[in-house]
């Protein structure tokens, strides 16, 4: 198993649920207002005047043969409108109960 991290722009919300569905990762946490600044590009997102946006994120855990197809979907939807700014990261998941 395998936990995925994606922070994304608010603006992202129904494109990456769509993806969820889609590959059947059907668990998840949603944290809606997240502030967060980029580490290569793209604006912050604080939700002040200055910089109005917010980012969400969305942790899920995952079979390992989903990390791929989930990666790959993800990174296609960022390229198309990368000023907006999404990440996606992995980790090992040790025990569940």
């Amino acid at each position: 198993m395998k936990s995925v991290l994606i922070t994304f722009d608010q603006a992202f919300f129904e494109r990456v649920i769509s993806i969820l569905d889609r590959l059947n990762c059907r668990g998840f946490s949603y944290l809606q207002d997240v502030q967060g600044r980029g580490s290569k590009t793209g604006d912050p997102h604080y939700g002040s005047h200055a910089w109005p946006s917010m980012c969400s994120a969305i942790i899920t855990i995952v079979d390992e043969s989903k990390v791929d197809p989930l990666l790959d979907m993800l990174h296609k939807m960022d390229k198309e409108t990368e000023q907006l700014g999404l990440r996606a990261f992995v980790w090992n998941i040790e025990k569940t109960i």
